[in-house]
């Protein structure tokens, strides 16, 4: 979160200094080639500041990499319109999350394992356990489902949203194709018995994980 009474000062270049220039820039550097190795110093070039200016703002660089997790969930919500069924609605909130999860993939980890405690993120578990809500589940079922929904949805989107090199991913989709499917049934009876379906395994397992989950969240809501 933004540091509290963070004045309000010139770069070198004129320009006004804000906590949201700092996390537009943080996050274009991210998003660029080698953002994975963002630096005050960098940061502080690029705003054409000296680098403990983003101290004034943000109180390390935690702090900052969370304020940006925290813009892309107001981003993603941004995205979301509530459907007529519940159900309906927590399959687009998972999709504009995972959608947000693919887009800016060196924040998916990040995303998936930290609370922002941001207003961002305050609002889509307002959202999300709203959804829960309306569907009949009594307030501590609501909070424990919306727990489990929104920990899977970032999880698998964080898998998703892996980076890998083009020699990685050929490696990958070849150990399903080629290596696995040639196992003998000797040694190995079961991956042998369904070789046929096993290149499936390196497509996302998102959607039938998701689905999964819904039908089980049907399954047990009393309306």
């Amino acid at each position: 979160m933004p540091s509290v009474g963070a004045r309000r000062r010139k770069t070198r270049a004129g320009v006004v200094l804000t906590a949201d220039m700092i996390v537009d820039t943080a996050l274009r550097l991210i998003d660029a080639p080698g953002g994975d190795k963002l630096s005050v110093r960098r940061l502080g070039a690029e705003l054409g500041a000296d680098p403990t200016a983003v101290y004034r703002y943000f109180r390390d660089m935690d702090a900052l990499l969370l304020a940006l997790a925290d813009r892309l969930i107001g981003d993603a919500l941004a995205e979301f319109v509530p459907r007529d069924h519940w159900s309906d609605s927590l399959r687009d909130l998972a999709a504009v999350l995972r959608r947000s999860m693919r887009q800016h993939p060196r924040l998916a980890h990040l995303r998936a394992i930290r609370v922002t405690a941001g207003p961002h993120e305050m609002r889509v578990v307002d959202t999300g356990i709203g959804i829960m809500l309306s569907a009949g589940f009594a307030p501590a079922d609501a909070v424990r489902h919306y727990r489990d929904f929104v920990d899977t949805v970032l999880a698998v989107a964080a898998v998703d949203a892996a980076e890998l090199t083009p020699d990685q991913e050929n490696a990958e989709q070849a150990a399903w194709s080629r290596v696995y499917t040639s196992l003998p049934a000797e040694g190995y009876p079961n991956v042998h018995l369904v070789r046929d379906h096993l290149p499936s395994m390196y497509n996302s397992a998102f959607p039938g994980t998701i689905d999964k989950l819904i039908q089980a969240l049907i399954q047990a809501a009393p309306s």
